[in-house]
């Protein structure tokens, strides 16, 4: 999973309240209208937020110029994540006087959160004017059109998957990269969360539909995928098929032009061997992964409900490592749950000092109405929780230090992208990832390089340099090139001698298409929140 950088709702604003729809002049029936859509949580509901864009340009909205006020804002919402409540409400609250000053503005809420609180959401805010939940994000442009005509807030909330999303149409946030969902919903009964009630049990896609769709996107010039589903290795449970999920990594190995493949979040208990070989023995299956420890107490497993305990995690860890030693693993802990005492915290840091994990995501567990656990005695203080969290995040900062100072002096294949690196320009580097996950900042300077090469639809790579055709190239985001690591820091490598082997790619080329295309799409795509 990647690290995320997380701004204010203040960010995604209008800087200016009395324009709308950019300003232009014309009225609002002589142009399309826009949207602007916010997005919490996890990478299934970065991925929603694409579907909703693509059902809002098929409806025929646009995106919204920066800085304006949209036609329509969709926030896509989660319920798992601290405080979500209190962070949906407050920023909600932050809209109503746009609302004031333009009536014609809609407002909608989908997501985890809609699921969760329906009608409540209206009753909390009642200048929202949709409110539609996880099942059915596919008739929001029908219910914005019934709340502009009738003049009254729709609240449709379905109890069941009505479309599967990848039948939906999509507005993808990257040209060479994108998520494909295989699976949603969850069969888990873990006491900390709510998706069960929210996304409900698990539905699979089947597997010709999830490759059909990988080849599209690889004639697209998509290069890098990550494979979604709540609990993504026990996909094949609706066809009962215990190694579905291990068949369909060792297919994404037969798609031509597929680069890179990654999957998010796996399930301890449901690990199998059969996964791990598939990771080992198909090349392009990155050799990274993010397996949710939770806690490394075997009293706080249980009664958290995981289905494993702690020898089992580090022995799936040992199995991984053994056939591919260059793994990076990163993962999920949760600290304060409650009833967790010293001794059982203490087990979680020795798990954490074992598993020697490239990184790791910490929360401080907070209460989730509607979750067993929230009903839990012995909740822990929030003063022991944050000592507890601040010993935990200095020692796994300390363990992923160590463990990227063994990278100084190696050369590792970047593949660069967008808004990996916030002082890019200043340093004058690209950022990018590592086939790990790892994060790569790499100088590029003015000068490019001269080392370069092309590569076709079909993967395979032609000298891009002659003798007429000698002017250096810098890397365009999906490009892929070899760094020599010089410094390690415990969330990032840099490489500060350059670049070597730059491969031009179908990536980088649709990146360029639809960046010198006349309208760009980097404005009104989802903007992404804690």
């Amino acid at each position: 999973m990647n690290e995320m950088s997380h701004g204010a709702l203040a960010d995604s604003m209008p800087s200016e309240p009395g324009l709308v729809g950019g300003g232009d002049s014309a009225s609002a029936d002589q142009r399309p209208r826009t949207y602007q859509v916010i997005t919490y949580g996890c990478q299934m509901n970065v991925h929603d937020s694409e579907r909703i864009a693509g059902l809002l340009e098929a409806a025929g909205f646009v995106p919204v110029v920066e800085g304006a006020t949209p036609d329509v804002v969709v926030f896509n919402t989660c319920a798992v994540r601290e405080n979500a409540d209190n962070r949906l409400y407050g920023n909600l609250g932050h809209w109503a006087p746009i609302k004031t000053a333009h009536p014609d503005l809609q407002i909608a809420v989908g997501g985890c959160m809609a699921q969760k609180d329906k009608d409540l959401v209206v009753t909390k805010a009642p200048w929202v004017d949709v409110v539609f939940g996880t099942h059915n994000i596919g008739h929001l442009p029908a219910l914005l059109d019934r709340a502009r005509v009738e003049r009254l807030a729709q609240v449709e909330i379905a109890e069941s998957l009505v479309t599967f999303p990848s039948n939906l149409p999509t507005h993808r946030e990257s040209a060479y990269s994108a998520w494909v969902t295989i699976s949603v919903g969850c069969n888990n009964t873990c006491t900390f969360c709510i998706v069960p009630s929210v996304r409900g049990s698990e539905v699979d896609r089947r597997p010709g539909e999830i490759l059909a769709e990988l080849e599209m996107l690889v004639d697209q010039g998509v290069q890098e995928v990550t494979l979604l589903g709540q609990n993504v290795n026990m996909y094949g449970v609706e066809f009962s098929d215990k190694d579905a999920f291990a068949k369909l990594l060792r297919a994404c190995g037969g798609v031509s032009g597929l680069r890179r493949v990654r999957f998010a979040s796996p399930h301890p208990a449901y690990f199998t061997d059969s996964v791990i070989a598939a990771m080992a023995e198909t090349p392009n299956v990155m050799p990274s992964l993010h397996m949710p420890l939770q806690s490394g107490s075997n009293e706080v497993l249980r009664r958290m409900r995981r289905a494993y305990r702690r020898d089992r995690f580090l022995r799936i860890l040992d199995d991984v490592r053994a056939r591919i030693p260059h793994a990076a693993v990163t993962t999920d802990i949760i600290v304060g749950f409650p009833g967790e005492t010293e001794a059982d915290f203490e087990d979680t840091l020795d798990v954490v000092r074992q598993a020697k994990f490239a990184g790791a995501f910490t929360f401080q567990y907070s209460i989730r109405p509607g979750t067993p656990a929230g009903t839990m005695a012995d909740q822990v203080p929030h003063q022991v929780v944050q000592e507890r969290y601040e010993r935990l995040v200095a020692l796994q900062d300390e363990i992923a230090w160590e463990e990227n100072k063994k990278l100084v002096g190696t050369e590792v294949e970047v593949m660069f992208a967008t808004g990996e690196g916030r002082k890019d320009q200043a340093t004058q580097r690209m950022s990018g990832r590592a086939q790990d996950n790892r994060l790569i900042h790499v100088a590029v300077g003015q000068q490019g390089s001269q080392d370069v090469v092309s590569s076709g639809d079909n993967g395979t790579t032609q000298s891009a340099t002659t003798a007429e055709n000698t002017e250096a190239v810098l890397p365009r985001p999906g490009d892929i090139a070899t760094a020599r690591i010089t410094y390690a820091a415990p969330h990032h490598l840099l490489a500060d001698e350059g670049y070597t082997n730059l491969i031009r790619t179908p990536g980088g080329d649709a990146w360029e298409r639809e960046n010198t295309a006349p309208q760009g799409v980097s404005l009104g795509m989802p903007i992404r929140r804690a």
